[in-house]
């Protein structure tokens, strides 16, 4: 321990007599967060973020079966039962991926349709995103099917080449180009979906220079599952998202951002976004964890939206309505093939 000079410290105490040195200049109000007694311009502004918070739940996703979480939806049913439990309960949208019987990512119409044409019954105003993953033989005439069916109102495109895991995951240039002019000519909104920041430049390579996807865009930060930008520590977590969000900034200063609560970050990386003026997507896609430093699983799509609602009310931002995110995209007010029977069905 350093040697202090009590001496002089008793010298200086003396000095001051005993008091700190104390001026309130602004006499009568102590402290005023938003003027100065000394001019009348303000000092201090409401913060640049919107009001209200998107929250998305991503019902199953393509990566997570019941022996990793017993509570993963799986079957249409389930898919279908999951969503419209979070969607009766105030999401503002559900992001949909279906799976065959073994429990993996498949790109079936029909499946689509058994749980997407349901919640459009019930509720006119959801926006329904999915994912649409042409990765076997077949599968991409499929994918435009689903689109001209007008299954979805919004798509991502993954602008990625990347280790998710210890699967190789790459959308080839010509690929990711293709899709988009798909999606834009069935009517859906192209959302980007960036797993690092070098994506980022991808995509604006690819597909905004290219004029295929105009700006403001969607976007979705999906980090932090092995493979994305790492997020091990608060430290990652925090100078990951602030790099990747001002890299989108830098060539889409007004782009919609939303970040989804995935990997070992779970809920922490929401709460993040949500403070940061972004939007979160939560739910059983992106992670089985509902904590970054604790065991704990998500037990239901429906905790990780009370999960969602208490960031929303915690930063003081108000969940957007399934009609107020419509509107935010640009999107009619209710999907238009809405109680139309696709070509080839029976009613």
């Amino acid at each position: 321990m350093a040697k202090v000079n009590w001496d002089r410290v008793s010298r200086g105490v003396a000095r001051e007599q005993e008091k700190m040195i104390w001026r309130p200049y602004g006499i009568p109000t102590v402290l005023d967060l938003e003027n100065s007694a000394f001019h009348d311009a303000p000092i201090s502004a409401p913060w640049d973020v919107p009001e209200k918070l998107v929250v998305s739940v991503a019902i199953t996703g393509a990566f997570f079966k019941k022996d990793q979480n017993p509570n993963q939806p799986i079957t249409p049913g389930e898919i279908h039962e999951s969503a419209r439990e979070v969607t009766k309960a105030g999401a503002s949208t559900v992001h949909i991926h279906v799976r065959d019987d073994e429990g993996y990512n498949v790109l079936s119409p029909d499946r689509f349709r058994q749980v997407i044409s349901p919640l459009r019954e019930e509720f006119p105003s959801l926006v329904v995103d999915g994912c649409l993953v042409p990765a076997l033989d077949g599968e991409w005439e499929l994918m435009k099917q689903v689109l001209n069916e007008g299954v979805l109102d919004a798509a991502p495109i993954n602008t990625t080449a990347t280790y998710i895991g210890d699967s190789l995951f790459v959308k080839p240039a010509p690929i990711m180009i293709d899709k988009v002019r798909l999606i834009n000519e069935a009517g859906s909104k192209p959302e980007i979906a960036v797993y690092t920041d070098a994506d980022v430049s991808n995509a604006d390579r690819f597909l905004i220079k290219s004029g295929l996807i105009d700006t403001p865009a969607v976007w979705l930060i999906l980090p932090a599952l092995p493979g994305c930008s790492p997020m091990e520590n608060p430290r990652q977590m925090i100078e990951s998202l602030t790099r990747t969000v001002g890299a989108i900034k830098d060539i889409d200063p007004d782009a919609f951002i939303m970040v989804c609560a995935a990997g070992r970050a779970s809920s922490h990386v929401a709460n993040l976004a949500a403070l940061m003026g972004l939007h979160i997507r939560v739910g059983m896609e992106d992670t089985y964890w509902l904590w970054p430093h604790r065991p704990d699983k998500v037990e239901s799509n429906l905790q990780a939206l009370q999960i969602g609602q208490t960031i929303s009310q915690a930063v003081g931002r108000p969940v957007a309505t399934p009609e107020e995110y419509r509107a935010m995209l640009g999107l009619p007010a209710q999907n238009p093939h809405v109680g139309k029977v696709p070509a080839g069905q029976t009613s």
